[in-house]
C-alpha cells in the first residue's frame, strides 16, 4: 500500500500512522524480540483504562457491544453522534479528554442511548447512565487546582475514600530514611471502614490477569535478547511484576540505564505520574523501539559532552552536579505504543524519574524520530504555520530549520534537561506536590531553549548555524502564547502540565522583556502575532527563568513554584483565545493527534516461526476493536 501519514479526523483529533523504517532488514531474532515485547505491551491496555477511571471498562464494553452488534435499522438519527462519542472514548482511553482531563459528554440523547441498549438486550445501570450523561459526575480526571482537595476532586482510580491530607500524611509516614523508594508508584490506595489499605498492582494482586499475560510474553522475549545485560533487565522486571517490590523496579531501572548498545529496547511498567495530582501513582505504559544508529550520533554528541553543558548552565553553582554520571542518549524509531503512550504519544522520553537514581547512576534519553517525522510530514500542508507566523522570514526559517530545531529541542530537553541539576541535601523530591510536573517540564524546556542558541552546537557539528535556534525560539513563543490555545475550549484555563509549562515560559519572558520589546505583540489584518526581536536577549531571559526554577526545585520552594505556575501558566487571555479559535477553525485541522500502531503477525511454516510480518492497513476503530478482542483481561 502507499504509505499515508494522515488516516482520519474527528472532533478535535487527528489519527496518524508512523512508519517503522527498515523492519524487513532486521534479523529474525530481532523481529521475534519486537513481536513478544509488543505483545507484552498490548496486554497491559486494560490496566490504564481502569487507572483512568473505575467506570471506564464497563462503559467501553457497552459501547463496543452496541457498535459491533446493532442492526442497520438503528444506524439512523443520532447514530453518527454515537460513533463520534465512541471514537473519542477510545482515543482518550476512557471517558475523560486525554489532554484537558474534562469528561467527554455525549451529543446524543439519553433516550436514543436507551433505544440502542434495549434493541440488543443490554442493561446499563442508573449509576453508569449518570456517569455517561451527568456533567457533574466524575467530571475531571486530574485536578491541579490548589484551592480544592485535588484527590477527592479527581476522577481517576488511584484513590478511593481518601482526602488529599490523608494521602499526603500516609506517604509521609512511609518514607524511609533516604527517601529512595517511590512509595505508591504501583498501587491503589483505599479507605475501608476507616482503615487505609494499599492494593498492589502485581501478579496475584490487583491487575493480576493482565500482568500474567505481560509476564507470559516477557518470558518469551527472554529467548531472543541480544545480550546478557538485556536478559538480566527483563528477568528483574519479571520479578518486580511477580512481587510488586518497588526496590526491584529501582534495580530494573538502574540496569536499564546501563544498556546503551542494544538495537531493540523497551519501556514497560508503572512509570509517568502525570495522571495523579500528587505525583505518586504511575500510569501503566510501554514503548518498544529500534535504535536509529545514524541519527543517534547527534544525541551521542550531546550525552558525551553532558559535563560541559552542566558546568556552563546558567543555574547557581551550588545546584550543579559536580560529576554528571550515566547520561546516555539515542534516537529511536518506535515499533509499538501502548498504555499511556497510545494512541497519543510523547516525542521523547527521559527515564528513570527517581531523583536518586539520576544522581548516582544517570538517566537514559530517547528521541522518537519516526513520531517526530510523522507529525512533521502530516502538518506540512495544514496552513497552520502560514496562519500564525507573522512574516515570510519567519515562515522561511521554519521551513528550512524547523524540523531539526524540533528534534534538537527534544534531544536537549530529554537527554540533558531532565538529567541536569541536583536537589539540596535533605530536600524531598515530592516537595512541589501538584506543581512538580509543570515545573520539571519547564526546567527541561528552558535548558533546551538556552542551549539551542549556543555556539557549542555549531562546534560539535550538530547544527550549521544559529538560525536553527532562532527557528525554535519563534516556534516556542508562537506556540506558548497563541497556537496551543487551540487545544482549549473557549472560556477555560490551562490544566495540562506541559501546556502550563509552555505558557509559563512564554508569558514570563514576554512580560520581563516588554520594556525592551524583546518580544513584540503585533496586530496585522486584525490578527494577533508575537514576534521575537532580539534572540540574544531572549536567551538571557530563558537563562534567568531556568536559574529560578532550578532554585525552586533544588530548595523545594513550594510557594515560589505555585506563584510561577498560577501567575503565568494557568490563566488564558480570553480575547486572544477567542480570536485564535476562530482563526484555527478556518484551517479545518484538529489540534490533537494520535497514532495507529502497525500490526505484527508471526509467519510460520511447519509450526516454526520463519518471519514476522508488518502491516499498516487497519482503521482506527478496527484496531481498537481488535485490541479489545485480543487483549481484554479485566
Amino acid at each position: 500500500m502507499d504509505f499515508k501519514y494522515n488516516v482520519e479526523q474527528f472532533a478535535d483529533l487527528r489519527i496518524l500512522r508512523y512508519r517503522v523504517p527498515n523492519f524487513e532488514l532486521l534479523s529474525l531474532r530481532n523481529k521475534k524480540m519486537i513481536y513478544y515485547l509488543s505483545e507484552a505491551a498490548l496486554c497491559g491496555r486494560d490496566i490504564l483504562w481502569d487507572q483512568n477511571n473505575k467506570f471506564n471498562l464497563k462503559i467501553r464494553n457497552i459501547l463496543e457491544k452496541i457498535y459491533s452488534t446493532i442492526s442497520d435499522d438503528y444506524k439512523v438519527g443520532e447514530w453518527d453522534d454515537f460513533v463520534l462519542y465512541f471514537k473519542r472514548i477510545l482515543f482518550s482511553n476512557g471517558i475523560h479528554h486525554h489532554y484537558s482531563m474534562d469528561k467527554i459528554i455525549p451529543s446524543f440523547s439519553k433516550d436514543y442511548f436507551n433505544t440502542l441498549i434495549s434493541s440488543i438486550d443490554l442493561t446499563c445501570s442508573e449509576e453508569l447512565m449518570s456517569v455517561i450523561f451527568d456533567s457533574n459526575k466524575e467530571n475531571k480526571r486530574v485536578v491541579l487546582d490548589s484551592n480544592v482537595d485535588v484527590i477527592s476532586s479527581s476522577a481517576n482510580n488511584f484513590y478511593e475514600g481518601l482526602s488529599q491530607q490523608e494521602v499526603e500524611e500516609y506517604y509521609l509516614a512511609k518514607k524511609n530514611k533516604d527517601n529512595r523508594i517511590s512509595n505508591g508508584l504501583n498501587s491503589k490506595l483505599v479507605k475501608i471502614n476507616g482503615k487505609i489499605e494499599e492494593r498492589i498492582w502485581k501478579l496475584n494482586g490487583m491487575y493480576s490477569s493482565p500482568i500474567e499475560k505481560i509476564l507470559e510474553n516477557l518470558n518469551k522475549a527472554l529467548k531472543y535478547t541480544e545480550t546478557e545485560q538485556q536478559n538480566n533487565i527483563i528477568q528483574i522486571l519479571i520479578k518486580f511484576y511477580e512481587t510488586g517490590d518497588l526496590s526491584l523496579f529501582d534495580k530494573y531501572s538502574i540496569e536499564w540505564i546501563k544498556d546503551t548498545t542494544s538495537l531493540i529496547d523497551f519501556v514497560n511498567g508503572f512509570i509517568e505520574v502525570y495522571g495523579d495530582s500528587l505525583g505518586y501513582k504511575g500510569s501503566w505504559e510501554s514503548i518498544v523501539n529500534i535504535l536509529d544508529k545514524e541519527t543517534s550520533k547527534r544525541a551521542s554528541l550531546l550525552s558525551d559532552n553532558a559535563q560541559w553543558f552542566e558546568d556552563n548552565s546558567p543555574i547557581s553553582s551550588e545546584y550543579k552536579k559536580e560529576k554528571v554520571v550515566g547520561v546516555s542518549a539515542k534516537v529511536v524509531n518506535v515499533a509499538i505504543l501502548a498504555g499511556d503512550c497510545y494512541p497519543y504519544t510523547p516525542i521523547g522520553i527521559n527515564l528513570p524519574n527517581a531523583e536518586w537514581i539520576r544522581a548516582e547512576y544517570g538517566s537514559k534519553s530517547i528521541s522518537i524520530e519516526n513520531i517526530i517525522q510523522a507529525y512533521h510530514y502530516s502538518s506540512l500542508e495544514s496552513g497552520q504555520l502560514e496562519e500564525f507566523a507573522f512574516s515570510n522570514e519567519e515562515i522561511s526559517r521554519s521551513n528550512k530549520y524547523g524540523f531539526i530545531g524540533n528534534c534538537l529541542h527534544t534531544d536537549l530537553h530529554e537527554c540533558l534537561g531532565h538529567g541536569s541539576g541536583k536537589l539540596k541535601e535533605g530536600v524531598d523530591q515530592d516537595a512541589l506536590k501538584n506543581y512538580a510536573s509543570t515545573l520539571e517540564e519547564a526546567r527541561a524546556d528552558l535548558f533546551a531553549l538556552y542551549y539551542i542558541m549556543d555556539d557549542k552546537l555549531i562546534d560539535l557539528g550538530i547544527i550549521p548555524n544559529l538560525e536553527v535556534g532562532k527557528a525554535e525560539y519563534d516556534s516556542y513563543i508562537r506556540n506558548g502564547l497563541i497556537v496551543q490555545l487551540t487545544r482549549i475550549e473557549s472560556g477555560k484555563n490551562i490544566e495540562e502540565s506541559h501546556m502550563r509549562n509552555r505558557q509559563l515560559i512564554a508569558k514570563w519572558v514576554y512580560e520581563k522583556g516588554e520594556n525592551e520589546e524583546i518580544i513584540s505583540k503585533k496586530i496585522k489584518n486584525n490578527k494577533t502575532y508575537y514576534v521575537v526581536n532580539d534572540y540574544c536577549k531572549l536567551r538571557s531571559l530563558f537563562a534567568d527563568l531556568l536559574k529560578e526554577i532550578q532554585r525552586i526545585k533544588s530548595e523545594g520552594d513550594f510557594e515560589a513554584g505555585k506563584a510561577l505556575v498560577e501567575n503565568y501558566g494557568v490563566i488564558v487571555d480570553k480575547d486572544i483565545h477567542i480570536e485564535v479559535l476562530e482563526r484555527y477553525q478556518k484551517l479545518n485541522i484538529a489540534p490533537y493527534a494520535g497514532f495507529l500502531n502497525p500490526k505484527y503477525e508471526l509467519v510460520k511454516e511447519n509450526n516454526e516461526i520463519v518471519d514476522v510480518s508488518l502491516s499498516y492497513g487497519e482503521s482506527f476503530i478496527d484496531q481498537m476493536m481488535r485490541y479489545s478482542k485480543d487483549y481484554s483481561f479485566l
